[in-house]
């Protein structure tokens, strides 16, 4: 490929999404900052290691694990932010330039990106090449992306669902929730969820037709709460928050039930974080209880997109998103996850061209 005259070359601001340092305690919004980067020439530089891409970066995606990385924790699944760096998530980019033959100007792309206006994909192999279509780009965050393949993975692989069971999702209006209760209605399943305000109660019964739903803080104890809703038991635990309401929940599985543990969003911000009373109650009901990622299951991916894609168009799930336009309010919709101040999945618009 001919090389542009340098003079000629075009560029662009870049500003930045910082972490300013380490954090032992739930995320706030002054410890990310906002930085002009400067101008970026809009094509892949020539000094670069082996091919790249450049994006300029549309949607991004704010996600409870990302919290993780802002810890001093080099032993995680996931390396630790660096602090002074940009900060690095899921999202939906339109390239730029490319030096990698799978890629050209003009195509759409999901993958890891930074949390700015343009990014150097040094590693454009983790891209993933997305066919414009009815279904909105940012979905490929959610409902086609790493929430909606984490419900998918996590409810037919580890839950291993059966027609008729009791399904019960904590934190079960957002990204992955609401994916799960939805799954395991089409599976022919009785599900409830519980959420944190009544607005998502009523999306959850309304809008993804969950059979019951509650607000877990109008619930002065949540082992009655489950009862009253379960009263013969609950099969499939969808575990989102962890905390008191894993404790409520062991009390009313049911004989060789299942819990698929995928985050325990109560105890992120935690320094000394709240111990489990129950879990003797795994012994006589021989429950089964898995932690997992979704990169576990990476070779169901593709027919997860062809699965999902079509319920979605038969409108058989729904899907919602919290939409939060402009980079400088990124550091406050991810915050936000942490309140449950988001309704549905929390998503933010950097750029619409």
């Amino acid at each position: 490929m001919e090389q542009a005259n340098p003079a000629e070359v075009a560029t662009a601001r870049n500003r930045k999404v910082v972490l300013r340092e380490y954090i032992s305690r739930a995320p706030m919004e002054d410890d990310m900052l906002l930085v002009d980067g400067g101008a970026v020439p809009l094509r892949v530089p020539e000094g670069a290691a082996g091919p790249a891409v450049l994006v300029k970066n549309l949607y991004l995606s704010c996600d409870p694990y990302m919290r993780g990385r802002m810890r001093d924790n080099p032993n995680s699944y996931i390396p630790p932010f660096k602090p002074g760096s940009v900060i690095e998530g899921l999202g939906v980019a339109r390239v730029v330039d490319s030096t990698h033959p799978g890629f050209s100007a003009g195509d759409i792309v999901s993958g890891m990106t930074g949390w700015e206006e343009y990014s150097l994909i040094q590693k454009p192999e983790q891209l993933n090449k997305i066919q414009q279509s009815d279904i909105p780009l940012s979905y490929h965050l959610g409902l086609l992306g790493m929430p909606g393949f984490t419900a998918y993975a996590g409810f037919y692989e580890l839950c291993s669902p059966k027609k008729g069971e009791f399904v019960f999702v904590s934190a079960a209006s957002g990204a992955v929730g609401q994916i799960v209760g939805q799954l395991a209605k089409l599976h022919g399943c009785y599900v409830v969820g519980s959420a944190g305000t009544n607005q998502k109660v009523e999306l959850l019964k309304d809008k993804f037709g969950f059979d019951a739903a509650f607000n877990y803080k109008e619930e002065p104890d949540l082992t009655a709460a489950l009862k009253r809703y379960f009263p013969e038991g609950i099969d499939i635990y969808f575990e989102n928050v962890g905390g008191s309401m894993l404790d409520a929940v062991l009390v009313n599985m049911r004989v060789h039930g299942r819990i698929a543990v995928c985050g325990m969003v109560s105890q992120h911000g935690m320094t000394d974080p709240v111990g489990i009373h129950n879990l003797y109650y795994l012994v006589p009901k021989r429950i089964r209880m898995q932690g997992f990622i979704q990169s576990d299951y990476i070779n169901l991916f593709p027919q997860f997109v062809d699965d999902m894609a079509k319920h979605y168009r038969d409108g058989k799930i729904v899907y919602v998103e919290d939409m939060s336009i402009g980079l400088e309010n990124a550091p406050a919709a991810f915050v936000g996850l942490f309140s449950g101040e988001n309704v549905g999945k929390q998503v933010v618009c950097v750029s619409q061209e």
